[in-house]
C-alpha cells in the first residue's frame, strides 16, 4: 500500500458526478408498474412512547414498516430464488452501523448553475449518512456514526438524519473542529462538487470509533472510500474495521469504494482503495470509477477479477444497469427509465437499496431491483434524499417478470423535486 494521505484538500475540487445515462432510443415504450395490491389500513396508529430527544430517532413510521414487509414477502417459499441465487452468502439480519462524515450542503435550484443562481438551498450531504436513511426509509434498524461541530450547521445535520428515522446518538460533537460544507453546481455535463472540509471534526475521527457500543449488536457495518482519505486517522480507522478475515468477523462490512479523486494526492487511490475494497465482505463500485482507479477498458467482469475477495461484488454501470457477482452467481439487471433532476447521492441510495434486498433475504435480482429503485428516488431531487414509492408499488416492481420490469416506470407520488 502507498503512504497515508494528508487530510482532504480544502476548496475547488473539480470532481464531477457523472450524469445518468439516458435509456436508447430503441427501448420499448414503457409501461406502468401492476396495480398494487390493497395497502394495509394505517388508521390505527401507535401512540408515541416517551418524549423525544434531539438524538433520538423518529418512531418508525407505518411507511417504512411497510416497505420492509413489501421487500420481504418477495422472499416467500413459494417464490424461492433458484438453488444458485438462493445458496449465496448474506448477512445475517439486525442493525446496521453507517460511519462516516456529513457536511452542510448548498445548491442553487434547478436548472441554475452556482454562479448565476440567486438564492442557494441549504441541505445536508453524506455518503453514508444518506445509506443510513435511506435503510431507515426500507424498515431497517440503523446507527450513523460521527463527528460534528459544536455550530448551527453540526446541529443541523443531526437533526435532518435524526427526522429520517437514524439513530444519530453515538455522533459526538467536537468542540474544537468545525462541521464541513460542500457546494454544488449543477451543469450540462454534470455536477461539481466543491468541499470544504480540511481539519473538520469528522476527520479527526480514528479508530476509537469501532469501541462504540453499537457494534456489539451490529450485523452490518457500511463504510465509503470517502473516510480513508480525510486523514491518516480516518485511514487508519478503516483499516481496523477490514482487519479481521471476514470468516472471524463479528459483523460484516460493506464498503461503497466511492473515489473522490480530490481527496487524494496523486497515485494514491488506486491501490489503497483496491486494498480495502477486497477486504470486504460486500463491495459496491462503479464501471466508470473503476475504470478511471484501474484501467480505462475494464469490463464488469475484469473489475471481479481484481476485486476476487468480496463475497458479494455489485459493479454499477449508471443508467445501463448493475451486475452482481458472488462465487456461484452472475446477476445483471437493467436500471429503470428515470428522469434525472440531479444525480448526486443516487450511487449511495442505490447501495442502501441493494443492502435492504440483501438483508432481507431477497435474490440477486430483487437485491439489484430494489437498488435501482431506490437510486431512482434520489435521481429524481435536487437533494440527496428523495420520497421512495410506496410500499405496495415496490412490492408490485420487484416481482415484475424480466420482460415488464424492462419496460417499467415508477408511478412516484412526489412534490417539487427536492429532498426532504
Amino acid at each position: 500500500m502507498t503512504g497515508t494521505p494528508p487530510a482532504a484538500a480544502e476548496g475547488h475540487d473539480g470532481t464531477r458526478a457523472p450524469a445518468h445515462t439516458p435509456v436508447p432510443a430503441s427501448t420499448p415504450a414503457p409501461v406502468s408498474a401492476p396495480a398494487p395490491a390493497h395497502a394495509p389500513d394505517a388508521s390505527a396508529q401507535t401512540p408515541d412512547a416517551a418524549v423525544r430527544t434531539p438524538d433520538t430517532p423518529a418512531r418508525k413510521p407505518d411507511a417504512a414498516v411497510r416497505m420492509r414487509e413489501a421487500v420481504l414477502r418477495t422472499c416467500t417459499d413459494d417464490d424461492a430464488p433458484a438453488a444458485a441465487d438462493a445458496a449465496f452468502w448474506r448477512p445475517a439480519r439486525g442493525p446496521v452501523v453507517c460511519l462516516g462524515e456529513t457536511m452542510a450542503a448548498l445548491a442553487p435550484p434547478p436548472p441554475h448553475a452556482l454562479d448565476s443562481a440567486d438564492s442557494l438551498r441549504l441541505s445536508v450531504a453524506g455518503a453514508e449518512s444518506n445509506v443510513a436513511m435511506y435503510l431507515a426509509d426500507l424498515g431497517l434498524p440503523v446507527s450513523w456514526l460521527s463527528a460534528v461541530g459544536d455550530d448551527a450547521l453540526g446541529r443541523r445535520v443531526r437533526a435532518a438524519v435524526a427526522r429520517a428515522g437514524v439513530d444519530v446518538s453515538g455522533v459526538r460533537t467536537d468542540p474544537d473542529r468545525p462541521t464541513g460544507l460542500l457546494l454544488k453546481d449543477p451543469g450540462a455535463a454534470g455536477t461539481r462538487v466543491h468541499y470544504y472540509r480540511r481539519g473538520s471534526a469528522a476527520s479527526a475521527l480514528g479508530p476509537g470509533v469501532l469501541d462504540d457500543e453499537r457494534f456489539g449488536t451490529a450485523a452490518l457495518l457500511h463504510l465509503t472510500g470517502v473516510t480513508p482519505a480525510l486523514s491518516p486517522a480516518c485511514r487508519a480507522l478503516v483499516e481496523r474495521a477490514l482487519h479481521t478475515p471476514p470468516a472471524r468477523r463479528a459483523h460484516a462490512v460493506s464498503f461503497d469504494v466511492n473515489h473522490r479523486p480530490a481527496l487524494w494526492p496523486p497515485d494514491t487511490a488506486p491501490s489503497v482503495l483496491r486494498d480495502l475494497a477486497d477486504r470486504a465482505d460486500i463491495v459496491f463500485v462503479g464501471l466508470d470509477e473503476a475504470q478511471e482507479l484501474w484501467g480505462e477498458h475494464l469490463t464488469a467482469a475484469d473489475v471481479r477479477r481484481l476485486l476476487s475477495g468480496p463475497r458479494v461484488l455489485v459493479v454499477k454501470d449508471g443508467g445501463r444497469g448493475a451486475t452482481a457477482f458472488t462465487e456461484r452467481a452472475v446477476c445483471t439487471v437493467p436500471a429503470l427509465a428515470t428522469e434525472v433532476v440531479e444525480p448526486v447521492g443516487a450511487g449511495d441510495a442505490f447501495a442502501a437499496g441493494f443492502l435492504a434486498g440483501l438483508c432481507g433475504g431477497t435474490d440477486l435480482t430483487r437485491a439489484l431491483r430494489l437498488g435501482h429503485i431506490t437510486a431512482a428516488s434520489a435521481l429524481k431531487v435536487v437533494g440527496d434524499h428523495g420520497p421512495l414509492p410506496d410500499a405496495d408499488t415496490v412490492g408490485a416492481m420487484l416481482a415484475l417478470t424480466e420482460q415488464d420490469w424492462c419496460r417499467a416506470t415508477v408511478p412516484w407520488n412526489t412534490g417539487p423535486a427536492t429532498s426532504r
